[in-house]
């Protein structure tokens, strides 16, 4: 079984909304409370990179591309981080990764989910 669980990619035209889900299916409440999440996008010939954090405290921090326009959440009793992308653009365009870290360091990787703004 997988560590995390992503699903709500697609195909939306500018302008649209998505709504993403990664889930932890083998963590327990108490374990996923306390791990840090995040999601990173990256698209061919570029590095990963980070579109928004939230910590176990649930701080949350989002890059400048999409700061106003998207949103992340966790809902620790279902062991699930979204991120709900609204206002879409082209440039948002990419494959969607959600990370996950613990305490003692140790990180893990969604599989990943296409996004595709068409304009």
């Amino acid at each position: 079984q997988e560590q995390l669980v992503e699903s709500g990619g697609g195909l939306v035209p500018a302008g649209g909304s998505l709504r993403l889900s990664c889930k932890a299916p083998r963590n327990i409440f108490s374990v996923f409370s306390a791990t840090d999440l995040a999601w990173y996008r990256q698209t061919p010939g570029k590095e990963r990179e980070l579109v928004a954090s939230i910590t176990s405290d649930r701080d949350t921090n989002y890059s400048d591309s999409v700061k106003g326009r998207f949103t992340i959440s966790r809902d620790n009793s279902r062991k699930t981080i979204y991120l709900q992308m609204n206002s879409l653009k082209p440039e948002d365009t990419a494959v969607y990764y959600c990370n996950q870290r613990y305490r003692d360091s140790r990180t893990y990787w969604g599989q990943g989910t296409q996004v595709t703004v068409s304009s």
